[in-house]
């Protein structure tokens, strides 16, 4: 049975649940949904998400939300992307540090700094959140320092979460040439076959 993705192109959390269904090798296929026009708030779209976010992961009878619960179901029903049994608890920790300290900020500062009129860009709030991610850009690269990948020998949905902004073409304060050891892990990850950028995954909501 093909799973369905409730996404959007432009949804970093969306992009770590899409882009473990695909490396994965699992049959899936994306369901838009019209973010910038209100869908997700709509009553149709709580009824699958009271929460009213993206992403949303069907599998027949299962309905799961949040990005790091559908990577791990997807983990536990491929056995990819997971590493090792002695590994599980490090990735979870990698996985939960990103949504704490990285992505969360990222997200923010990456819709103010895009998706709002200039006018209405908050100054003082996107330079707080751009000094928290550079705090957390420096964790991340000063760990990739002599590894190829976040946890083990091996790709991960650590590796997954914690790269999905970093892929995004709109600024937001985020230059690779900064971070060596953060910008040779994203070529390795954009390297590994099957990876494709989240707009050539999910549709875009802004179009073009």
């Amino acid at each position: 049975m093909t799973m369905q993705l409730y996404c959007f192109g432009e949804s970093g959390n969306a992009y770590k649940a899409a882009l473990t269904l695909e490396l994965a090798g699992v049959d899936w296929q994306p369901v838009f949904v019209d973010f910038f026009k209100g869908a997700a708030r709509s009553d149709a779209f709580k009824t699958l998400n009271p929460m009213g976010e993206v992403p949303v992961l069907i599998d027949g009878d299962v309905k799961l939300t949040q990005s790091g619960v559908i990577q791990q179901y997807i983990v536990d029903k491929t056995g990819r992307l997971g590493g090792t049994e002695d590994d599980k608890y490090e990735v979870l920790r990698w996985v939960l540090w990103d949504n704490h300290k990285m992505s969360s900020q990222a997200g923010v500062a990456r819709f103010l700094l895009n998706f709002l009129p200039q006018e209405k860009r908050p100054q003082e709030a996107i330079a707080f959140l751009q000094g928290r991610l550079k705090a957390a850009y420096a964790v991340l690269n000063d760990h990739l320092d002599g590894r190829d990948w976040i946890v083990g020998d091996a790709l991960t949905v650590a590796d997954i979460s914690c790269c999905s902004y970093l892929f995004y073409d709109e600024p937001f304060g985020f230059d690779r040439k900064d971070w060596p050891h953060i910008d040779a892990w994203l070529a390795r990850i954009s390297e590994t076959p099957g990876w494709k950028h989240p707009y050539d995954l999910m549709q875009r909501a802004l179009g073009a």
